[in-house]
């Protein structure tokens, strides 16, 4: 596929992802259902394509992991972050909520980054196990496996740290609440920090489980 194919299927999948978080606060206990399955149809659709990264935290993980450049890793952080803007302010033009994203009243710093480290490190393991394994290579599950992933961790964490484990969440979330309503960026450090340095935990943990070449990135490129 062409960078140019590969970075608009980033874009778009990144972009319904996230329009679906930005919006599903009203679905109240389903919200974490309705963002896992979200992110499940959208591997399908952009797995065969990109990737299915939408998310710069898993776009490094892959880089370290030696499955993309780091040429490709910018491109796709360039295309998801633009595509997260899009998708808050989409979300804010039809809604008129603008959520942001933060910690839950009285939640520490510490308890929060913990949560985005231990549940993106969680996410990006499920990814390098279905896509990035020579063992797992050419499996029909790894769409389903993500979106769970990402649902299970949304139900548990959302209460203490908002469950982003994606930068490109925290930086749209966070943006959107700046300019559409009161928000502050006080908190986008915590979803910076949390999810890279759980990805780069989550590559060391993948190194030791596997310790074997990763699949050529055509081969990774058609799963996750």
């Amino acid at each position: 596929m062409t960078l140019r194919a590969r970075l608009l299927t980033e874009f778009i999948g990144t972009f319904v992802f996230l329009s679906v978080i930005a919006l599903a606060g009203p679905s109240g206990a389903l919200a974490p259902l309705a963002i896992g399955l979200a992110l499940t149809a959208m591997v399908y659709m952009g797995g065969h394509v990109s990737g299915a990264h939408y998310n710069p935290a898993v776009s490094l993980a892959l880089f370290l992991r030696g499955v993309i450049p780091a040429s490709t890793m910018l491109a796709y952080w360039v295309a998801q972050l633009a595509a997260g803007l899009i998708a808050f302010t989409f979300a804010y033009a039809v809604s008129g909520r603008t959520p942001g994203i933060h910690p839950g009243v009285g939640v520490s710093w510490y308890s929060a980054v913990a949560a985005e480290l231990v549940f993106t490190m969680a996410l990006v393991l499920v990814v390098l196990n279905v896509a990035a394994t020579r063992q797992t290579a050419g499996n029909s599950y790894y769409g389903i496996a993500i979106g769970f992933t990402v649902a299970a961790g949304a139900f548990v964490a959302g209460p203490i740290s908002g469950a982003a484990f994606n930068p490109a969440v925290g930086v749209s979330a966070t943006s959107a609440a700046v300019l559409f309503g009161h928000g502050s960026w006080s908190d986008l450090w915590i979803y910076l920090v949390g999810p890279l340095v759980g990805a780069a935990v989550a590559v060391g943990f993948h190194l030791t489980q596997t310790r074997s070449a990763p699949v050529p990135p055509e081969v990774a490129e058609s799963q996750a």
